[in-house]
């Protein structure tokens, strides 16, 4: 980035925090005024699935504006912490900008890494060395530390993750497939078990094969949570258009019988791939 570029970045970044205090201020908006940190975890969660959609979708115009919806958040929170004097945008930046030096020793130190691999060695060497210094317990599992906070998709990812970064892995995708019948095998065993199995055993076996499931996107690099997301909305999209084709017909959906439902579906399934092969 050039030095202009960078110069506009960072004139902008200050008329964003500018407005940002003046919509928090006496003269500024009543909805602004009334959040705390409590109100705009939804909203933060909300941004943030929306830069991934449209990550996803590679919509850059959208993915400008989604960013530019995350940014004005994290300014938000830094406005909230600022007028309590605990920090303030700046203190995030320096800190952020601090760490990134730390963390790349194979970049700004002696440190050498060949590989995407070994520069992630790199990095959670560093970080395991700054928890001792601020006096944090020594993770006694590398499963430690996972947020809690985070949707299951994404746990079920980072533990897949983390345990293949000491060697417990899957060979290759065949073996995954694998597991994932075996799973859905068990669950049959459970649902067709004379007399019927608890409900809890049930549940369980549904859990192992999301597990697996997850894993499987993970292994082929691809987001869980995102591969969800795009299922629901391709789902979504062609039920819609299901009940509207339906409605052309002179019917409606709870006057169709599952034949006739399936049968339109087949047909708008048919048709976008036609239109769009790769679906």
């Amino acid at each position: 980035m050039g030095e202009s570029r960078i110069n506009l970045a960072g004139e902008n970044l200050r008329k964003l925090i500018e407005l940002t205090a003046h919509l928090r201020g006496p003269e500024g908006c009543p909805w602004d005024r009334v959040q705390d940190y409590d109100t705009l975890k939804g909203l933060l969660l909300e941004e943030a699935y929306e830069v991934v959609d449209a990550a996803n979708a590679r919509d850059f115009d959208g993915l400008e504006d989604e960013l530019g919806d995350l940014l004005f958040l994290v300014v938000f929170y830094s406005r909230l912490a600022e007028e309590e004097g605990r920090f303030a945008i700046d203190d995030v930046v320096e800190h952020v900008h601090a760490k990134l030096i730390r963390r790349h020793p194979h970049v700004f130190g002696k440190v050498q890494a060949g590989n995407a691999g070994e520069a992630l060695q790199s990095w959670m060497a560093v970080k395991e060395q700054e928890r001792a210094v601020e006096g944090k317990r020594a993770r006694e599992s590398v499963l430690d530390g996972i947020l809690k906070s985070l949707p299951s998709t994404l746990v079920a990812h980072e533990l897949g993750t983390r345990a293949a970064e000491v060697g417990f892995e899957w060979a290759k995708v065949g073996d995954l497939l694998e597991k994932i019948e075996e799973e859905a095998h068990e669950l049959r065993q459970e649902l067709d078990a004379q007399p019927p199995s608890a409900p809890a055993r049930v549940e369980e076996e549904v859990g192992d094969l999301f597990f697996a499931v997850a894993n499987l996107s993970r292994f082929l690099h691809f987001d869980p949570e995102s591969c969800l997301r795009r299922a629901n909305k391709k789902f979504q999209r062609r039920f819609q258009a299901m009940e509207q084709e339906i409605l052309k017909r002179g019917k409606q959906l709870k006057e169709c019988s599952l034949d006739e439902m399936e049968a339109v579906w087949g047909e708008i399934k048919a048709a976008e791939r036609h239109e769009t092969p790769d679906l």
